[in-house]
């Protein structure tokens, strides 16, 4: 079978992980690993008997190179992301694909300029549940959508930000909850419900001692004239991860790993303009959903980009589509900052200047959290 040969950048954390899986793809070969850390880049290149180095430039330009991984800490995908692309490899980046939108605009040009092709890692696509709720949606069998809602409530401790200096941080990270624990429902509300145009947040630091936010809410407004609510946190136990979607023709409610699914026959609004009568309401009838048997998580992604190279598989999630995750991130943190309501798209300067404010003021690099601690999510699948 032929194979694409991947390398991976950053190895102390997800992308050892990455590395792992990799073993069970038929259609992948890890071939080289870098990481800023001597020690950790050679630990991981003689686990798996493949170069090793702490240059992501030498990596790339290795020959023996097709695709890369990237899975460093956020700022530093762009900049990764990009020289790869220049040189013709196949990039599959770790989400965010970026901290700001104008940075992740940089990423997606540098894939339609270079024509090389270009995914991030939300494996949550990839689950059946959500192959089937993007079907739903596709077809059109909720009509057009008056409200959507997503709640993501989970749980992080005060060891998990204090385990590395630039968790938690505006100069290390670049925000909180949103930009860290919540990209992949955000991407999966976005991926369902589109982006809005004007979004009206709160966010706020509540159960850490960090200097960004572990809770965020937003009001959504949609080009249709739709309504929306977000709301993120990792104060919560036990974790909550909700996602609804309301229209003309029907309701899509994924609570979990359980998808449920109405459809109203006459339209929510059909029926109010037709029946004469004044305490009834439109018929919703629940309808059963078929689940597609199919591979999922970091696995799925991991393959589909390299069928896509071998055999032009479509991409499960294109990185130009990862962008639209950073949208809402840098629109709810600027929100929920300033106190005023943001326009979608966001003024990408005015984002960047208020960013650089942030991070002036960051105690990234003054944490006293003694040596990083790079330890690969237990979920990792």
């Amino acid at each position: 079978m032929k194979q694409i040969r991947y390398g991976i950048v950053g190895t102390g954390g997800m992308g050892s992980g990455h590395a792992r899986t990799m073993q069970s793809v038929e259609e992948c070969q890890l071939v080289a690993v870098c990481d800023a850390q001597p020690d950790v880049a050679e630990q991981v290149g003689e686990e798996y008997s493949v170069t090793y180095t702490t240059d992501y430039r030498r990596l790339i330009d290795l020959d023996s190179v097709d695709a890369v991984i990237v899975a460093t800490p956020h700022y530093f995908h762009p900049d990764i992301a990009i020289y790869a692309m220049e040189r013709g490899k196949a990039v599959l980046c770790e989400k965010p694909i970026a901290v700001t939108v104008s940075a992740a605009d940089a990423m997606v040009s540098a894939a339609e300029r270079t024509g090389t092709p270009f995914a991030v890692m939300h494996q949550r696509r990839s689950e059946p549940i959500w192959q089937a709720a993007h079907q739903i949606v596709s077809e059109g069998r909720l009509g057009e959508i008056y409200r959507t809602m997503m709640v993501y409530a989970d749980f992080r401790s005060q060891a998990y930000y204090d385990s590395a200096g630039w968790r938690a941080t505006w100069a290390g990270e670049g925000g909180g909850v949103l930009i860290n624990q919540s990209p992949h429902s955000i991407d999966l509300f976005t991926w369902l419900g589109g982006l809005p145009i004007r979004v009206t947040a709160l966010t706020a630091t509540k159960g850490h001692v960090i200097e960004v936010e572990d809770v965020a809410s937003a009001l959504l407004e949609y080009p249709n004239g739709a309504t929306g609510y977000m709301y993120c946190s990792t104060t919560e136990a036990p974790g909550t991860d909700i996602l609804e979607l309301s229209g003309e023709k029907g309701k899509l409610q994924v609570i979990g790993n359980t998808l449920r699914l109405w459809e109203i026959p006459s339209g929510v609004q059909g029926f109010s303009d037709s029946s004469p009568e004044m305490w009834t309401r439109p018929e919703a009838v629940e309808v059963a959903v078929p689940l597609p048997e199919r591979e999922a998580g970091h696995i799925a992604i991991i393959r589909n980009l390299a069928r896509h190279l071998l055999y032009g598989e479509p991409l499960i999630a294109p990185g130009v589509q990862g962008r639209n995750t950073v949208e809402m991130i840098n629109a709810t943190i600027l929100s929920g900052r300033t106190g005023k309501p943001v326009d979608v798209p966001v003024d990408r300067p005015a984002y960047d200047a208020f960013l650089e404010t942030l991070k002036a003021t960051s105690n990234y690099g003054q944490k006293a959290t003694g040596p990083d601690r790079r330890v690969t999510d237990h979920v990792h699948h």
